[in-house]
């Protein structure tokens, strides 16, 4: 048998194949020899279950403040003069105070004229009086004729008839008179004036405004769908467009609906009003609550829930320790915690705090339920092990 003779480019190739299988091989080792190593979590967080709690049902309505009664007080003088005012807008007047005086010369005229007039009156009748009561004493006698003794008895009672119209005049004047002074019908606040000292003002003309015992009402614009949830009596909490709340009682749903909004308004009456600078004022936009009792509800921490893309999501917790993203409908708000309508288990464990800094699958540590005054706690990158 003859001997292999291999040429230099033969036995060159061959260390080259010996050294590839021997680096093929090598990681292989390397990889037997090391463990893998284990996942770290990424955040400590404190998680806590969802809790029943009785919330409140409210209806949320808008509205204007308006006048519970706006009183129109009028000129009852014809011709006269203002001589005075006594108010200005946004005094608080009584009952029966003065609110203007008209020049009173031309009416104190009128009654002594009519005073004067009917003692004249009053004189022809007594004279009347007298003559008829002596015709009638002598008619037996036949001295009179039954003619003049009915001519008697006529101006007798002619002259009676005159003193009653002379008396009514006089009334008429010292009313006249009366009405030099314009009185406040009711106690309440004076919401626009119109009279102007030294106008003549005609009867009927508009002198004030005022706004009756100062009472003020909300009308809110409430759906029919909601009006059979609204009982009178009810409690509604007003906000007005200054920030100033104020609590009423509900006084009357109106019997008729608007068939353009296909709303009703709701009469809500609220506390008095009065002072220098009221809280609400006639003419105001308000929004207010309707209080409907209560109800029992899934409640979580408010810093539970963070929005993505318009919506809203709680990170429940697994048994492997990791975190799923669940999305969830969010209902009533009362204090810091939020109502789930749905989407979410009563027996679910959730992240309190630090939602926003995780993501759906992300390894965490769970610390338990934070102590009091701590849910709202940032979350902490987990310590190095």
């Amino acid at each position: 048998m003859k001997p292999l003779h291999r040429t230099p480019s033969a036995i060159a190739a061959i260390a080259v194949a010996s050294a590839l299988a021997a680096l093929a091989q090598a990681p292989v080792a390397v990889a037997d020899d090391k463990k893998p190593a284990a996942a770290k979590p990424s955040l400590t967080v404190s998680t806590v279950k969802p809790q029943k709690t009785s919330l409140p049902i409210r209806l949320t309505a808008n509205g204007n403040v308006a006048a519970w009664q706006e009183a129109i007080i009028s000129s009852e003088s014809n011709g006269l003069r203002l001589s005075e005012v006594e108010v200005n807008v946004g005094d608080v007047v009584k009952k029966g105070e003065v609110l203007a005086v008209f020049a009173p010369e031309t009416p104190q005229a009128e009654v002594a004229q009519a005073r004067a007039a009917l003692m004249e009156a009053q004189a022809a009748a007594a004279e009347a009086k007298a003559n008829a009561d002596r015709a009638r004493s002598i008619e037996s006698t036949g001295a009179l004729s039954a003619q003049q003794i009915s001519q008697y008895t006529t101006a007798e009672a002619t002259a009676q008839a005159r003193a009653a119209s002379a008396r009514a005049m006089l009334a008429a004047a010292e009313l006249r008179l009366r009405y030099t002074k314009v009185l406040a019908p009711d106690a309440g606040v004076i919401s626009a004036r119109n009279a102007t000292v030294g106008a003549v003002a005609g009867p009927g003309t508009e002198l004030f405004r005022m706004i009756r015992q100062g009472r003020l009402e909300w009308r809110a614009e409430v759906t029919a769908s909601d009006l059979r949830s609204i009982k009178i009596g009810a409690n509604a909490l007003v906000k007005a467009a200054n920030g100033s709340e104020l609590t009423g009682k509900v006084r009357m749903v109106a019997p008729t609906i608007d068939p353009q909004t296909r709303s009703a308004l709701v009469y809500v009456d609220l506390p008095p009003n009065h002072g220098k600078q009221p809280p609400f004022k006639a003419g105001m936009f308000a929004t207010g609550q309707f209080e409907l009792g209560s109800s029992d509800a899934l409640t979580v921490p408010q810093q539970a829930i963070t929005v993505r893309d318009g919506f809203s999501y709680v990170f429940r917790l697994n048994q492997d320790q990791r975190v799923s993203q669940v999305k969830v409908q969010p209902g009533r708000r009362v204090g810091d915690r939020i109502e789930v309508l749905s989407g979410l288990a009563p027996e679910a464990l959730i992240v309190a705090a630090g939602a926003g800094f995780l993501n759906d699958g992300d390894l965490v540590r769970n610390v338990g339920a934070p102590a009091p005054g701590q849910a709202a706690a940032a979350v902490k990158p987990a310590p190095a092990r």
